[in-house]
């Protein structure tokens, strides 16, 4: 009876010895067939803050490490001298829009004097016909007292009534023609003037280029003094952070590390001969170092297409700069996979930077539904 009860009990020792060596190697070749890696790391956008305008700080409600919203205020820089700015466009734009209305005036003013000295000349048109008219009336009853008075058919006094009318008529045609010719000279004169009230003019309204630099001054005066004041473009933490109050801003200078608390995704980076496994779409398990039990979840978004070679690169004197390498031993590059994630465990905290180690669960691309809740074991720590 004790043989057969140690018996029993080495083969249940035995069994319980099996199965997990057995639960041991399934999930190592869980590990061999799943690419992973122990060199991954957390990325996410940092925002380089930078002014648009020069001048020293004012306001700084902000402090290294703090979090902020999109819209929040990061920095103020003294605005005085871009009011000022501001102030003198405006004045600069309204003297230019009252400039502008001065030579309309004298545009509408030039064209009248125009219509007038058109009309002028049309008027002595009139009287030089009237008057010859008069010249032809005047000649002929002239010329008739000069026939008649020689047959004593007309009186002296007659005669000479009829030369003095002639007279007079001759004269007035010649005023009449000098007088056309200065309303010709008159019109001349107009339109010349209106041809040079409208060059000063220029275009109307909108086109006019001195109205539009004008406008354009005063909008960029608005624009630098809204940039004085500096919002943050995302929901970020702010880091780094080494200004103080009255800080000089230099513009476009980054002064503002912001990291997008949106944007974070963890690059793996995998050897070359694992990259013929890895799909778009896999499901991913990145376990933090400083998380070794709260894995992230994620997917596989792409692969990147290359590295930078040291091979081949320029050395000393331009020449080729080339590694040496031992012939039976082939080192295989690691190329970047990128991760989205889609999990983060409650209570885990991603930081930029931080290392993770990486799998890649092969096959489950084309997996449909949503695979959040599907269980995810850390990679061991022995792995990681």
């Amino acid at each position: 009876m004790g043989d057969d009860k140690k018996r029993k009990t080495y083969l249940a020792t035995g069994a319980v010895v099996l199965i997990a060596v057995a639960l041991v190697l399934l999930k190592y070749w869980d590990y061999v067939v799943n690419p992973w890696t122990r060199d991954g790391q957390v990325w996410a956008n940092v925002i380089q803050i930078a002014p648009r305008v020069s001048g020293p700080i004012v306001e700084l409600p902000i402090k290294d490490n703090q979090f902020v919203k999109a819209g929040d205020l990061l920095f103020q820089i003294d605005p005085r001298t871009y009011q000022a700015a501001l102030e003198q466009a405006k004045a600069q734009l309204d003297e230019t829009s009252n400039q502008f209305a001065s030579l309309s005036e004298q545009v509408v003013a030039a064209a009248a004097a125009v219509e007038a000295a058109r009309h002028a000349v049309t008027q002595a048109g009139s009287g030089i016909r009237e008057t010859e008219s008069d010249l032809a009336r005047d000649r002929a009853e002239y010329k008739r007292q000069e026939e008649m008075l020689p047959r004593k058919a007309t009186s002296v006094k007659a005669y000479q009534q009829a030369k003095a009318a002639y007279q007079v008529t001759v004269q007035q045609r010649r005023t009449a023609q000098a007088g056309l010719g200065q309303s010709k000279a008159n019109l001349a004169q107009a339109q010349a003037n209106l041809a040079e009230a409208k060059a000063n003019l220029g275009a109307v309204d909108n086109e006019n280029p001195q109205i539009r630099a004008a406008k354009a001054a005063f909008q960029q005066a608005e624009l630098n003094l809204e940039f004085t004041t500096v919002l943050a473009p995302v929901d970020g933490y702010v880091t780094n952070l080494l200004l103080r109050l009255g800080s000089q801003m230099v513009a476009n200078q980054p002064q503002v590390a912001l990291v997008d608390v949106n944007s974070y995704w963890i690059d793996g980076y995998f050897r070359e001969n694992y990259i013929d496994r890895v799909k778009p779409g896999d499901r991913v398990v990145a376990t933090l170092m400083s998380y070794p039990d709260k894995p992230v979840i994620g997917q596989v978004e792409s692969i990147a297409w290359g590295i930078a070679q040291e091979d081949g690169s320029t050395g000393f004197q331009l020449l080729p700069s080339i590694s040496p390498t031992f012939e039976w031993i082939r080192l295989a590059q690691r190329l970047p996979v990128r991760v989205r994630i889609t999990e983060v465990p409650e209570g885990v905290v991603l930081r930029v930077g931080t290392t993770c180690s990486v799998l890649v669960e092969t096959g489950t691309a084309g997996d449909d539904g949503d695979d959040s809740d599907a269980s995810a074991t850390p990679v061991p720590r022995a792995l990681q």
